[in-house]
């Protein structure tokens, strides 16, 4: 796909609405851990997600490539679901048994920093402008402050480098998987989000069962969890995720990155009566101003101001 990013209203729209599930998905997975274990949890919200979403794709007659796809895209359709999903969960699973939680929220953040390089050399449209190199950098600050002190704590545990490493890896699996799928070919959004989540489902539910061995039956509370993780924060949110990168691009999509912390944190106040860290504000101040700065660009278009 060699079409420069179009970033539109819709765009802005529809990472808002990414940043805003995907935060407060971490909550539901809080629940879902007191009756079912962090690798199923992982496998059967992808399970499930790619069951739902190959119905649709069927009820579309399976609809995926406008031309037959050649052997070196099929191997990257299958890089990037692996790197989607089945391989960034099972690091993240394990890494955070030996990190903080603030050290995860941070690599997470820095996905958007790995993309940037990386979609300047390999994305057509995608140049790197230390414009935009500054905003993604004053965009992260925001989230390490945001954070605050948990952010690169040490837990003193055996495995911490090894964990942190496994995170960071994470984070640089999903920038590679935003990268490849800007470049495929054309492809219908929902028949290429079904594929990305049947490869997931086939690389994680296998790899649950090796780690875990079989499950037991969860209550109808917890699967009720699970089919809505599967639903929204995984089969939906991944449908947007390919309509953002395959219209307005990887480096757009990252910005996610960003907000998503924010989200959970404040969900977290709403909801479960958590307190707001003192330093919010100034956190969601440099997170705007990031995003403002980076996508400058972007909003001059949108809104008509002559460059």
């Amino acid at each position: 796909m060699n079409a420069s990013p179009e970033i539109t209203y819709k765009s802005w729209l529809m990472i808002a609405v990414l940043a805003f599930v995907w935060g407060g998905t971490f909550m539901v997975t809080e629940i879902a851990l007191t009756g079912m274990t962090p690798f199923w949890i992982a496998a059967a919200r992808i399970g499930f997600a790619a069951l739902v979403m190959t119905a649709i794709w069927g009820w579309r007659d399976f609809i995926l490539f406008e031309a037959a796809p050649i052997g070196s895209e099929k191997l990257t359709l299958i890089a990037v679901g692996a790197f989607s999903g089945a391989i960034p969960f099972a690091l993240l699973a394990w890494g955070q048994q030996h990190v903080t939680s603030g050290f995860a929220g941070v690599s997470m953040a820095s996905t958007a920093l790995i993309i940037l390089p990386m979609a300047h050399f390999l994305v057509p449209g995608e140049r790197m402008t230390w414009r935009r190199a500054v905003g993604f950098v004053i965009g992260f600050c925001g989230v390490v402050v945001l954070i605050g002190g948990q952010a690169f704590e040490t837990t003193g545990a055996r495995l911490e480098t090894a964990g942190r490493m496994a995170c960071v890896a994470a984070s640089a699996c999903y920038a590679a998987s935003s990268i490849m799928m800007r470049r495929l070919p054309q492809v219908d959004a929902i028949g290429l989000a079904t594929v990305l989540l049947l490869i997931g489902a086939c690389f994680s539910i296998p790899l649950a069962y090796v780690i875990e061995g079989m499950p037991e039956m969860p209550e109808t509370g917890i699967l009720l969890v699970l089919v809505f993780l599967g639903l929204v924060p995984t089969a939906a949110a991944n449908f947007l995720r390919v309509l953002v990168v395959r219209s307005a691009g990887p480096v757009f999509m990252s910005l996610v990155n960003y907000q998503v912390p924010v989200w959970s944190v404040v969900l977290g106040a709403l909801i479960l009566s958590e307190p707001l860290p003192p330093a919010l504000l100034y956190a969601m101040g440099l997170i705007l101003a990031g995003v403002g700065v980076s996508q400058y660009g972007a909003l001059r278009r949108l809104f008509g101001t002559r460059p």
